[in-house]
């Protein structure tokens, strides 16, 4: 079984730049080193879905991980 990788941040949002500018798909995986086509698909529709705070979820908690940023407060969350 294939060890999993975690991108950082800065790589998944480089290869959202890069595909928003008309880059191919194979181009942006073989200049990030990133090893999977559909992942690149999965940051794109998170990207369009305004989910970006996805972005920074760790590898395979994607079921867990918060909703969104924490807040103290409805109150809070409302602010931002």
């Amino acid at each position: 079984m294939r060890t999993r990788i975690s991108y950082p941040v800065e790589v998944k949002m480089k290869a959202i730049e890069m595909r928003l500018a008309g880059i191919p798909v194979k181009q942006v995986l073989e200049e990030l080193n990133i090893r999977n086509h559909s992942q690149l698909k999965t940051w794109m529709k998170w990207y369009r879905n305004g989910e970006l705070h996805r972005l920074e979820q760790p590898v395979g908690k994607q079921y867990t991980f918060g909703k969104g940023p924490e807040y103290e407060s409805e109150t809070a969350k409302l602010q931002s």
